[in-house]
């Protein structure tokens, strides 16, 4: 896993003693969340983002503060003036997944800066899920926060296998620089279990294959993001700069979010409502996952989707 950091253009780490293997995501982020924060602090999160980092940022009694991104353009966006704005004397961390999960939202250079300016300036932790890093469109390459100056013993960095379509192996790991480590080893022991030998044999394999076949996963994923995007051509939705997912913003047709994911169920098409996965901005989207579905059956989408929307008007009303 450190050799694997050091290759996408991170830090080096030392593995044996900065690592920590987890049974997956969910145990990483929850052992680093009880080691970086007390009850009572706050930690900065995106709206929308990963409903699974909220509300694990809320089992430790730690308080989300959400901030958005907005959609500019046809691309994500973060608002750099909220994040500055959302910093109190409580804030403990911002956590950041990149590329984002449900968005496709991928952090420039700038906001990254921006990013580590607010995390350093302010005496902070950054909280970085990579689960989706190397899952980039349109030629985008990784930018590793923890190689921007003074990040490296200030970014915990949580991965899994969900690059590699390898989630249900469940083995996961928190890089803990420094002596923060041997609080989430502690944690670890009484939060989950040791990740299965061959789950761990399994992900060195896959840490160890070429970038090129990243690479060639990203083209497939990516075709399957322009189709999906030209299913919905004229609809208010935001294109995924990487990631498995783009978001419809229904509130804009007027409709709410979970009664269009009901219609579209009809229609045979699964699509999560954001409702929980933020704020105020995520309840007004819905998710299609790009990733699961070949091309041929994307092209089915555009007309079960305009259907479904078609399928609450009252009659006379457009």
């Amino acid at each position: 896993m450190a050799a694997h950091i050091e290759r996408r253009g991170g830090p080096r780490y030392d593995g044996r003693r900065e690592i920590v293997i987890t049974g997956g995501e969910g145990e990483a982020m929850l052992d680093a969340l009880f080691c970086i924060t007390d009850p009572g602090d706050e930690v900065i999160l995106t709206d929308p983002t990963y409903a699974g980092m909220i509300n694990r940022v809320r089992l430790t009694g730690a308080t989300p503060r959400l901030v958005p991104l907005r959609a500019v353009d046809g691309w994500w966006r973060l608002d750099l003036d909220a994040i500055r704005a959302a910093v109190t004397e409580r804030t403990k961390a911002v956590f950041i997944n990149n590329a984002s999960f449900p968005t496709g939202w991928v952090a420039s250079r700038e906001e990254w800066q921006a990013i580590v300016d607010l995390v350093v300036g302010r005496d902070l932790r950054l909280l970085y899920w990579s689960a989706y890093e190397p899952v980039l469109f349109d030629g985008r390459e990784v930018i590793h926060p923890a190689a921007f100056p003074g990040m490296r013993d200030r970014t915990v960095i949580v991965g899994d296998g969900w690059q590699y379509r390898m989630i249900g192996w469940r083995v996961g790991w928190v890089v803990a620089p420094g002596d923060l480590v041997r609080d989430v080893s502690r944690t670890h022991i009484y939060n989950g279990l040791v990740a299965s030998g061959f789950g761990q044999i399994g992900m060195r394999v896959a840490l160890e294959q070429p970038d090129e076949d990243i690479a060639a996963a990203n083209a497939e994923l990516q075709r399957r993001r322009d189709e999906t995007l030209r299913q919905l051509d004229g609809m208010p939705v935001a294109s995924a700069a990487g990631g498995w997912s783009l978001l419809l913003d229904v509130a804009a047709l007027g409709l709410d979010c979970a009664d269009v994911s009901a219609r579209l169920l009809r229609q045979k098409v699964a699509a999560t409502p954001m409702r929980g996965w933020g704020g105020e901005v995520a309840d007004r989207y819905i998710r299609f996952v790009f990733s699961r579905e070949p091309v041929e059956r994307l092209a089915l989408l555009g007309d079960r989707v305009r259907a479904a929307l078609a399928s609450g008007l009252v009659p006379g009303s457009g």
